[in-house]
């Protein structure tokens, strides 16, 4: 259940993002199809496995995959972001979920991003799959992986249970946080 203050700035940002529009490039965060999430997922994926070598064996070695194709940020003084996505394990759908977030501070504008978490273990998924609305930081710790322009993963190197990409149109995304991010499954 949302707080008061969550609730809050989420309203927040959504009045704010309402006038503004949006470049064709990034995809709303309106509400989708499962057939609509599931094509973005596909997509965001192609994108990570051609932007980050080694990414091909990194996800075949996880127990799964977490992929929110668009995660919208917008922000006025209050903040928000939102987006959702699914659960894929062996390649397959399993669950869809959204994420959410709130904020206040500086801030002013929108960004969308693509975000990817990979479950290396068996527990840290069970876990995951569990927990009726995952609180990143809280529920689980996420390390956030970033790498240099033309980087590499090396999926021997990956100790953490529960590792993630932040992706922007640009390509892989630096000093990013998820924490304070709520994960809760939806149904499409």
């Amino acid at each position: 259940m949302m707080t008061v203050a969550a609730r809050f700035a989420l309203l927040a940002a959504l009045l704010f993002i309402a006038p503004v529009t949006v470049p064709s490039s990034t995809p709303p965060a309106a509400a989708a199809s499962a057939r609509e999430i599931d094509a973005d997922v596909r997509a965001t994926l192609e994108r990570f496995y051609s932007q980050v070598r080694g990414a091909g064996e990194l996800l075949s070695r996880a127990q799964g995959v977490l992929v929110f194709p668009s995660v919208v940020k917008a922000g006025m003084g209050f903040g928000g972001e939102y987006g959702e996505g699914a659960l894929l394990i062996r390649g397959r759908t399993i669950d869809y979920y959204n994420t959410i977030s709130a904020s206040v501070g500086f801030q002013l504008g929108v960004q969308a991003r693509s975000v990817i978490i990979v479950f290396m273990t068996e527990d840290a998924l069970a876990q995951f799959r569990r927990t009726n609305g995952w609180k990143i930081g809280v529920d689980g710790s996420v390390a956030v992986i970033t790498l240099g322009v033309g980087g590499a993963i090396d999926s021997n190197q990956v100790r953490n249970p529960v590792v993630a990409f932040i992706i922007d149109n640009k390509g892989l995304m630096y000093n990013l946080t998820l924490e304070g991010s709520k994960i809760s499954r939806i149904s499409r």
